[in-house]
């Protein structure tokens, strides 16, 4: 009796496995879920640099007088708390504030768009133009933190040379250069291979 009792149940559920309506209401259980390698790595360079960023501003603002400066390495290095208007480096930083800041909003965005976009299309193997665009990402989205909540940037690191003084930037300042930089090391030896062909 039992065995006739198992026979009938696994024919019962053999019937249902082919039901057409069966893919159905399984729908998303079947289907694979959560992140990409691609994303995951992504995020955690993304939290990682925001998080620095972010900080580092914290304390210079909370610990420094606004354009004090404590040498670091003498003849060469300051820390110089200094607050950003413009763009990266000070560009801009004389426009009207009625137009720079809706502006370099604007840009922003736009910029972050793109570089989405271009992390949409390239595989989860390029790991490589994967950390460069998300530090790009991460250094856009930490300077476009301070400008949403201070309305211009908070600068600190001051590299100098006898009277020439580099414009002062900060860790999302840095993050965008090397990630810009990695991304151009990159499409120069790509050999002829486009990394953001679709997939």
């Amino acid at each position: 009796m039992r065995a006739l009792l198992e026979i009938r149940h696994e024919g019962w559920r053999r019937h249902i496995a082919s039901h057409p309506l069966s893919a159905v209401r399984r729908g998303p259980q079947s289907r694979s879920v959560g992140l990409s390698a691609k994303w995951k790595l992504v995020i955690a360079w993304l939290i990682s640099i925001i998080v620095l960023d972010q900080l580092s501003k914290m304390i210079v603002d909370r610990t420094m007088a606004l354009h004090g400066s404590i040498p670091i390495i003498d003849g060469f290095f300051n820390l110089t708390y200094v607050r950003n208007t413009g763009a990266a480096f000070g560009m801009f930083s004389r426009s009207h504030q009625a137009f720079r800041l809706p502006f370099l909003i604007l840009v922003s965005v736009v910029a972050i768009g793109f570089i989405l976009t271009m992390l949409r299309r390239l595989r989860d193997q390029e790991t490589g133009m994967i950390t460069a665009l998300a530090f790009i990402l991460g250094g856009a989205l930490g300077n476009l933190i301070d400008r949403l909540l201070h309305g211009e940037v908070i600068d600190f690191l001051d590299v100098y040379w006898s009277s020439y003084h580099w414009p002062a930037f900060n860790l999302a300042d840095s993050f965008i250069t090397i990630g810009v930089t990695i991304t151009l090391y990159f499409l120069l030896n790509a050999k002829g291979e486009d990394p953001f062909a679709a997939t």
